[in-house]
Parts: C-alpha cells; structure tokens; sequence
C-alpha cells in the first residue's frame, strides 16, 4: 500500500514571553516569523501560505485591533511583503491545531508551497476579564446576571464536577501545578524561567471562583511563536530534522447548553469522539505515542485530557498525578506537561504543546532531549479544541 504523502514542520521561532512587552506585538510577529523563516533555510520570497488565529482570548470587552492586541494572517502577510498565493485564518476553538489542520491542507491540495503557521497573544492593560456589561441579551441573561460569566465560571462548574464525583482533593491538583511550572522553569523563553512552585505556595493561594485559584490559571502574556510548514518532499531539503504531521482532529463543541455550560460528560464523552476520530485517521493508538502533552489552560483540563486519551482510568486522573504519574523526571511516567504547557510558560494557548512535539522529535531540545518518535499535541478542552499527531520519521 502506497503511504499518502504529508506535511512537515521544518523550522520555528519564538519570541520572549513577557507580561507586557515594550514593543507591539505585531512588530514581534514580524520579527519572529522573519526568524522562523530563516530556520528553516528559507527566505522569504519562497513563503507563499500565511494561517493563523487571531482571536483575543479575553472576556474584558478590550478591542481587538489588527497588529496592536491581534496579529491577523492577512496583516502579517501585507507587512511582510511578498506575493503568498494562500492567506487564511482559523475560526474556532484550539487556535493552534485548527491553524496546522489548515496549512496541511493547503499544502496537500497544492495550493501553496511552504506555509507560517503563526499564534500572537496579547495581554490589555487593566482587567483581562472585567466586564463593563449594563445588560445581558440572548442567552446570557439566563446565567450573567447571577454571577455565571467568564471562563473562571466556566471550568470552575466541571472541576467542582469532578471533586465531588470521584472524591479528589484540590490538593491533588498541586502535582499538575507544580510539575507545569518545574518543567516550564527550564525553559528561557518562559515567563517563568528560573522560577519553579512548590505545593505549599500553590494551596496558600485563595481561590477566585471556587475551587479555582489564581495558580489554576495560565497567565495573560505578550508572545509570538511561528512554524514553517511544508510538503514531505521539500522537506527533505530542510537544514533541521523534519517532523511530520500524521494526522488531526478539531471537535464539534458537544451539545448545545446555556453559555460556558460545560458539564464533565459532555466534556468526556466528546473529547473521547475527537481522540477516535485521530486514531481512525492515522491508524495510531495511545500506545504509539510516547510525548503526549496536554492542553492546560486551567489546570482541571490536564485531568480531563489524561481521562479522554486513555492514559488513566475515567475518575483516576488526580490519583495518577498525585503518584508522580506525570513527573517528567520520573522514569517510566507521563511526560504530559515536559514543555511546561500553558501554566509552565503562559497564556500562549497550544504553542507550548506543538513547540515540544516539534522541539523533541527534530531532536532539538538540546538537555532536555528524550527519546521519543511520535508526539500529541492537544489544544483547548478534549470537547472544544483539537489534537495534533506529529511522528519523527
């Protein structure tokens, strides 16, 4: 049997990640992704696709404007020059496995060459989740006004869910927390660089919405990261190691609730249908992945995530992480969070999760490399996100 052909991520770039820069974000984003270009061996009249997500994840009511608080594919594309045959932009949740699902498309069809994908977060000045509402319409008069608004509303409901369900502790939830900032501590582009958490910092911290506290929460940062994507066959030509993409899957967003309505078994049941539709696709099966890293925007989703692909027994996540079952450092363990994730790194949504996959399987994590040939990255919520299998060879 012939094996269809693929795409491969052959080169990357990555800003600092800061508070607040000093700079704009879209003049980081220029630089960076003239920076992952240059990686990758290009120059770039050669770069002739540009994907990207620009949604700003606040719920403060900031603006959103084009090359200030967002970095759009068509106003990177327009700075940088050329002549890209393919502009396009993602529209969903799971930013980042959304915008690789575009660009190996793109380059599949023949529609462009070699193709940025690239993702710019932004962090406003003043509240990034206060809300200036007076009045609530549609749907969300059933639930703001009492108080049930934002995303802290949103992931304290399935978490608490969860407690209650299978009888864990919050302090379980110190092990996800505090292995996310030791693994992101190692890393020099991490707004946490240098500064690991301990278990009593993390349970001394009062919560915001019950039981979800400030350390539950990744933090709001300036960042750009850009990868240069392209056929198998262009690849070969790389100056760096090619990592292939096996396959993807974006959910459908499970059934449809009041807003920020998540309960824990739609969350389950729909991130398990995301999980079999990639199996089905690349023939993989949890067995054959030996980096998978899981989304952690809030910290609850590491335990969802662990559930929905297999790792640990529905109900049995916060017990596997507690026993040193994700413990990069522990042989025989998980590495579920070894590119520190969301809460290890900032708010940077699934870069730090594609960013390891790519890092380990080029063979360019320098000190922190593993021996490991096929990689899972998981973005946003298992029901509200996507799923990226990267493979070596």
């Amino acid at each position: 049997m012939t094996r269809r052909a693929r795409a491969a991520v052959v080169g990357y770039a990555h800003s600092a990640i800061e508070r607040r820069a000093t700079r704009p974000l879209g003049a980081l984003a220029v630089d960076t992704v003239r920076a992952a270009i240059a990686d990758a061996g290009l120059t770039l009249d050669m770069v002739d696709g540009y994907v990207g997500s620009s949604m700003l994840p606040s719920a403060g009511g900031h603006q959103a404007v084009d090359g200030v608080s967002i970095v759009s594919p068509m106003w990177l594309a327009r700075s940088l020059g050329g002549e890209p045959r393919y502009v396009a932009g993602f529209d969903g949740i799971g930013q980042v496995s959304g915008s690789v699902g575009m660009a190996v498309n793109a380059l599949m069809s023949g529609v462009a060459d070699y193709v940025v994908v690239h993702r710019a977060l932004h962090n406003p000045a003043g509240s990034y989740h206060g809300s200036a509402m007076r009045e609530a319409r549609g749907a969300q008069q059933w639930t703001a006004p009492q108080g049930f608004f934002g995303p802290l509303a949103m992931i304290a409901l399935p978490y608490n869910e969860y407690l209650q369900r299978f009888g864990a502790r919050r302090e379980s939830m110190a092990a996800v927390v505090t292995e996310a900032r030791k693994d992101g501590a190692r890393l020099p582009w991490s707004y946490w660089h240098g500064r690991p958490l301990t278990a009593e910092q993390y349970l001394a911290e009062a919560t915001l919405v019950d039981p979800v506290c400030r350390l539950d929460c990744d933090i709001p940062v300036d960042g750009v990261a850009a990868f240069v994507l392209t056929t198998e066959d262009r690849a070969v030509d790389s100056p760096h190691r090619p990592v292939y993409v096996s396959g993807f899957a974006n959910s459908v967003g499970g059934p449809r609730r009041l807003p920020l309505h998540w309960p824990l078994d739609d969350i389950l049941a729909g991130g398990r249908d995301t999980i079999e539709r990639l199996w089905r696709q690349t023939g993989l099966t949890i067995d054959d992945v030996d980096l998978p890293q899981v989304y952690d925007g809030f910290s609850p989703l590491v335990w969802f995530w662990l559930e929905v692909l297999g790792l640990c027994p529905v109900g049995e996540a916060h017990r596997f992480a507690e026993n040193g079952g994700i413990d990069a450092d522990r042989p025989g363990a998980v590495p579920a969070l070894s590119g520190g994730g969301a809460l290890g790194n900032g708010r940077m949504h699934g870069v730090p999760q594609m960013l390891e996959c790519y890092l380990q399987l080029s063979r360019r994590a320098g000190e922190r490399q593993r021996d490991v040939s096929t990689g899972l990255a998981c973005q946003a919520a298992p029901h509200f996100g996507g799923v990226v299998a990267y493979s070596s060879d």
